[in-house]
């Protein structure tokens, strides 16, 4: 798992509507809230995802992106995000590629953690959240998102 200061690393993978999201090229425009989950549809992971739709406009004024990452394949995050209706891209990590790299892998690489990383446009991690059922602690970095910029 990274800390506040270290570099996040690039990636790309694909979105709920098929396209790719590269990282770096979203970070071009402003801060990112990258969020990992374990799956869609379970208690926690809806509740997670709601929080973050309800918040999303006072993110997005503050200039601030979210994306979900969990290992579904994008035909299931398309079904989550229009049931929910997410304002924000869920991507697709189905081999955990991405999961392992940013420290969200579970114990012996099973599952995944709840982990938020805001990563400011220069690719600087300004803060991370682990807490893997406690919602709260996420939805105070994302407010905390709102302040910064």
């Amino acid at each position: 798992m990274f800390n506040e200061g270290d570099i996040a690393p690039d990636f790309e993978l694909t979105d709920d509507s098929g396209n790719q999201v590269k990282l770096s090229k979203m970070l071009e425009t402003g801060p990112v809230l990258l969020y990992f989950y374990p799956a869609d549809f379970t208690p926690v992971c809806t509740k997670q995802a709601c929080m973050f739709r309800d918040i999303y406009a006072n993110m997005r004024a503050a200039g601030v992106h979210v994306l979900g990452v969990s290992p579904q394949d994008p035909a299931s995050h398309a079904r989550f995000r229009k049931e929910h209706a997410l304002p924000f891209p869920l991507l697709a990590d189905p081999d955990k590629s991405v999961i392992r790299i940013y420290g969200a892998n579970g114990p012996l690489g099973i599952g995944v953690r709840r982990v938020s990383y805001l990563i400011a446009p220069d690719r600087t991690i300004q803060q991370v959240v682990l807490a893997d059922f406690r919602v709260s602690k996420h939805e105070e970095l994302a407010q905390s998102a709102t302040r910064r910029s």
